[in-house]
C-alpha cells in the first residue's frame, strides 16, 4: 500500500484539515471564518500545490504583495490600501496554520522565519463618565418632541431598561461584543454577580478558555429590571440580551445600537469594544491591579493590559511591588 507524504497534501486539503481541527478545538464561528477568509485568498493568490513546496520567501512575497500591490474589493468602492492591523490578521492566520502543520503534519514551520508587520497602535480614547451618563440618559428617553400647539415633551423608550442594562454590563465588566451577545441567563448570578463566559461557539470567548468576571450592584440592578419585564427573564437557556425580532444580538447588531443610542446623545465615536477599554482603563485608575485585570479581560499576555496601565498611568514596576510574594513574606 503507498502512502502519501504530508509534504505532498495539496494546500487546499491541509488548509481544510486545519479549520476542522479549530473548529473542533472550539475557536469562535468569527475566528474560524476569518481564518479560512484569509487562508483562501492566500490559496487564490499562490495556486493550489503541495503544501511542501511553500518556502518562507513565498509567505514573504505574498504579504508585500498585499502591502504594494494588493487592491482591496470593498463594498464601499474604496481601494485604500490593506491596514497594518489586516496585514498582521493574515500573518497570524499563517503562523496558526503553520504551527498546526508543523505538530500534526510534520511540515517544517515556514513562518519562524517570516516577520511580523508592524503595526503601531492608535492612541485609545475611552468614554468620559459624562458621555456614559449621556447614553444612559439617551437609552431612557426619546428626542424631545416640540408638537405646534401645545407643550414640548419627552417619553420614555420601549427598550429602556434593555438598553440600560446592555450599556452598564459592557461598562462594568468589559465583555467583548460576542461574549455579550453570547450570554446566557443561567451564565449570570445576580445575587452574587458572578458572570461565567464560555469559549468557543458557545460563549464566544477568544483562546479557548472561559473566565469569570463580576457584576457590580449598579450593573446586577439593572440586568434584574430588565429580566423581571420578560417572560422568561428566568430561563437559563434564553439569551441574556434579546433584540427586537426575539432573537439574540450578534455584534453587528449590537454595534448599530450602541452607535444609534450614542448618536441621540451627541457621543462621537462609540462602538461596543470602547467599553471594554473603559472598563480596563478606569479599573486601573480605581486601583485595580494589572494581574487580576488580565484575568478579567482574558487576555494570555499582559501585553494590551502594559497598553492599558501606560493609559492609566500606572506603573507596573510599582504594582508587582505592592504584590511581591517574596517581599510581603519577607522570605
Amino acid at each position: 500500500m503507498n502512502r502519501r507524504s504530508s509534504g505532498s497534501l495539496m494546500i487546499s486539503e491541509a488548509i481544510q484539515g486545519f479549520i476542522n481541527y479549530k473548529s473542533a478545538e472550539g475557536l469562535t464561528e468569527r475566528t474560524l471564518e476569518s481564518h479560512e477568509r484569509l487562508l483562501r485568498k492566500w490559496l487564490e493568490h499562490i495556486g493550489d500545490q503541495p503544501i511542501g513546496r511553500i518556502t518562507s520567501n513565498d509567505v514573504v512575497r505574498y504579504i508585500n504583495w498585499l502591502r504594494t500591490e494588493y487592491v482591496p474589493r470593498r463594498y464601499s468602492g474604496s481601494t485604500h490600501p490593506l491596514s497594518p492591523k489586516t496585514l498582521r490578521n493574515v500573518w497570524v492566520a499563517l503562523s496558526s496554520f503553520y504551527s498546526w502543520a508543523d505538530r500534526d503534519l510534520h511540515i517544517p514551520n515556514v513562518m519562524k522565519s517570516v516577520p511580523s508587520p508592524h503595526i503601531i497602535r492608535t492612541p485609545i480614547e475611552p468614554f468620559t463618565q459624562e458621555e456614559v451618563q449621556r447614553m444612559l440618559k439617551a437609552c431612557t428617553y426619546a428626542r424631545e418632541s416640540k408638537p405646534w400647539n401645545r407643550r414640548s415633551f419627552v417619553t420614555r423608550r420601549p427598550y429602556a431598561n434593555r438598553d440600560v442594562a446592555i450599556i452598564v454590563t459592557l461598562m462594568d465588566t468589559g465583555l467583548r461584543a460576542m461574549e455579550l451577545c453570547r450570554l446566557l441567563i443561567g451564565n449570570v448570578d445576580l445575587r452574587t454577580g458572578r458572570v461565567e463566559i464560555k469559549h468557543g461557539v458557545i460563549g464566544g470567548a477568544k483562546g479557548g478558555k472561559g473566565r469569570t468576571v463580576y457584576l457590580g450592584k449598579v450593573a446586577r440592578g439593572a440586568v434584574w429590571r430588565y429580566l423581571a419585564e420578560r417572560e422568561d427573564g428566568k430561563d437559563p437557556n434564553a439569551p441574556v440580551f434579546l433584540a427586537q425580532n426575539g432573537h439574540s444580538f450578534n455584534p453587528n447588531s449590537l454595534r448599530h445600537l450602541i452607535k444609534s443610542i450614542a448618536s441621540r446623545a451627541g457621543v462621537q465615536n462609540a462602538y461596543p469594544h470602547k467599553f471594554r477599554h473603559t472598563f480596563a482603563i478606569t479599573y486601573l485608575r480605581a486601583g485595580g491591579d494589572i494581574f487580576t485585570l488580565q484575568a478579567l479581560l482574558g487576555h494570555g499576555s499582559l501585553e494590551m493590559v502594559r497598553h492599558y496601565s501606560q493609559i492609566a498611568e500606572v506603573d507596573i514596576a510599582q504594582a508587582h511591588h505592592k504584590a511581591s510574594p517574596a517581599d510581603n513574606w519577607r522570605l
